[in-house]
Parts: C-alpha cells; sequence; structure tokens
C-alpha cells in the first residue's frame, strides 16, 4: 500500500528513495515520481509504474545547479539559464560527463541528460536529505493527466509506489521548459514553465520543435513525452535469436544459448525489471568489445512481450532498425 508522508516526514521519503523505492514528491510544476537516478532497478521500476511504453528519458532533479553540472558538461549558456531560472521549471539537456553517476536507462542511453532543480522547498528539502540525484518523470500513469495534488498521484499509483510526499497543490500545474543545449545550438524541445521569450533574453535566438508529426518521424528530440532517437550500436542487431555464432555478440534474456563470441547476461531468471536496468549498459559494452574481438552483429534472445518487455523489445527493434 502506497504511504502518504507528510511534510516533516522528508527524512523518511529520503530514506525510502536510497533503498530503492520510488516516492512520489511535489515540484512548482507536477508532482514527479522519484527514484535513485544512480540505481537501474529502481529506475526501471518507475517505468513499470507508469506503464510507460517508451524509454524516454527521464528529468533528474537536484538540489542546485553545482551538483547537476557535477553530471553534465555545461557551456556558459546554461550556467546563465541556471542563474536566471533555478530553482525553476526549466530543464536543460546536456552532454553527460564521462565520470557521470546516473544509470544509463535514466538518460534512455544516450550521451546526454535532462536536468533541472526545481522550486518547490519541500521537493528541494528532499533532494538535499538523499544527497542523491533523483529522477522524476511525471507522477501518473503513462497517458494520464500529469498530477498536481497528492490526490492525483494516489487515484493513478496508489500500490504500485512506495510513498507520496503531500505538499498540497503544484503552483505551476505544467511541466518544466526544455531546452536543448548539447547539440551547439539552443532548441526548444518542449514549452512549459519558463517562457522562450525570458530565455532567449539570457542566450539569445532558440529555436522552435517541430510539429509532433515530423518530430515521431525524425525521432531526434530528447525530451520526456516525445518521440527521440536512442542509442544505436555499431554493430548491427538480430532480434529474437535461438542460436548462436561464434561470431556474434549475445545479449542474453534466461539461460544463454551456447556458442556465442560473447555474452551479455540481462537477467538469468527472466527478471524483467532487472532486464530494463540492463538493456543499454548490455548494448554499449557488447557494441564495444564485440568490435573489439572482431565479432559482426549482436544476436538478441526474445523478450516477452509482458510489462516492461514492451518497453524492451520497442528499443531492441529501434536498434535493429535499418541504417540510414
Amino acid at each position: 500500500m502506497t504511504r502518504r508522508l507528510g511534510a516533516d516526514q522528508v527524512t523518511e521519503a529520503a530514506r525510502l528513495l536510497r533503498t530503492g523505492e520510488l516516492v512520489a514528491f511535489p515540484t512548482e510544476t507536477v508532482y514527479g515520481l522519484g527514484a535513485d537516478a544512480r540505481n537501474g532497478r529502481a529506475v526501471a521500476a518507475v517505468f513499470e509504474a507508469k506503464g510507460r511504453p517508451h524509454f524516454n528519458p527521464l528529468i533528474c532533479h537536484f538540489p542546485d545547479a553545482e551538483s547537476a553540472f557535477a553530471e553534465v558538461i555545461a557551456d556558459d549558456r546554461a550556467r546563465a539559464l541556471a542563474a536566471a531560472f533555478w530553482p525553476g521549471p526549466l530543464t536543460l539537456v546536456l552532454p553527460r560527463r564521462t565520470e557521470c553517476r546516473i544509470d544509463l536507462l535514466a538518460g534512455a542511453g544516450l550521451d546526454t541528460l535532462a536536468v533541472r532543480v526545481p522550486a518547490h522547498p519541500l521537493a528541494l528539502a528532499l533532494l538535499r536529505a538523499a544527497a542523491i540525484p533523483v529522477a522524476g518523470p511525471s507522477a501518473n500513469r503513462s497517458g494520464a493527466v500529469s498530477p498536481t495534488t497528492a490526490e492525483h498521484v494516489l487515484e493513478g499509483l496508489s500500490g504500485r509506489i512506495a510513498a507520496v510526499l503531500d505538499g498540497g497543490a503544484c503552483d505551476v500545474g505544467v511541466e518544466s521548459t526544455v531546452l536543448d543545449l548539447a547539440m551547439g545550438g539552443a532548441a526548444l524541445l518542449r514549452p512549459g514553465g519558463v517562457p522562450v521569450e525570458a530565455i532567449e533574453a539570457v542566450i539569445g535566438k532558440v529555436s522552435r520543435p517541430l510539429p509532433i508529426s515530423a518530430a515521431e518521424k525524425t525521432r531526434t528530440l530528447r525530451s520526456p513525452g516525445m518521440m527521440l532517437s536512442h542509442y544505436a550500436p555499431t554493430l548491427p542487431v538480430r532480434l529474437g535469436a535461438v542460436e548462436a555464432a561464434a561470431d556474434e555478440a549475445l545479449l542474453a534474456f534466461g539461460p544463454p544459448l551456447p556458442g556465442a563470441g560473447l555474452v551479455w547476461q540481462l537477467s538469468e531468471t527472466g527478471d524483467l525489471r532487472e532486464a530494463a536496468a540492463r538493456l543499454f549498459a548490455g548494448l554499449r559494452h557488447l557494441d564495444a568489445e564485440g568490435g573489439r574481438l572482431g565479432l559482426i552483429r549482436i544476436a538478441a534472445m526474445p523478450i516477452p512481450e509482458s510489462g516492461l518487455g514492451a518497453a524492451i523489445n520497442d528499443r531492441l527493434a529501434r536498434a535493429a532498425a535499418p541504417r540510414t
């Protein structure tokens, strides 16, 4: 059963997060569904609780800009925007640092991360008490209206998460603005709590988002709630493998097939949450090590379509899609 925690129970909410549990918490925009962003299993549980159909990147929350910029590479524009709008409803997409601690699943396997510092005092108190980066998409079932009260969270997620930290109604009520600074320019990926005009007053011209239909076709946008391009291995990927060759790297689920030149185990016991947490790291390992060994492709064993399996298969299908 999901616990409802009062504002005086921040320490307990922080303890739950540190132990890998899911805790919904208020921000100035909407309630977020918090998980330890360093913990792949906890991040996978977010997708499972939400029924999220794709491994979209999650926004990682920090108590201050210094903590956020310890995980990503911030240029002068990012620092200027942080000084102007953090804490506040602005999310910046920036390149991951080599030493970044955030689990690959939280960033959808990309070389970038979406980061922000929320303005809600209870959210900041929680982030300081937990002393960990917290991945936090909206605390609702996928496709449902974003929650702005603890009651909204419980309507959709009661029994699916450990607790909700009740901070009353959210002030802004719409999600944060998402701005991509990782590609050299400045691209608005999602309008939100900070008007683009205010952003342009700080850093100059910002390109506007593609129409949704065009964004879905290009799959290049890297914002929560939009179709996006995921990490694609250099080695081609073969799906539904029921046998493996010596010149193949095997992405195993359950007892591994014999004969492969290299193996990465997603979950020997068939645990979809464990498999989701290990997917992006596994693809990267097989791609790099398989290439070094002279292997010619990655063979992926079948994954059930139930639960998180649908999201895993979606990601694998994109990895296996013909290169253009």
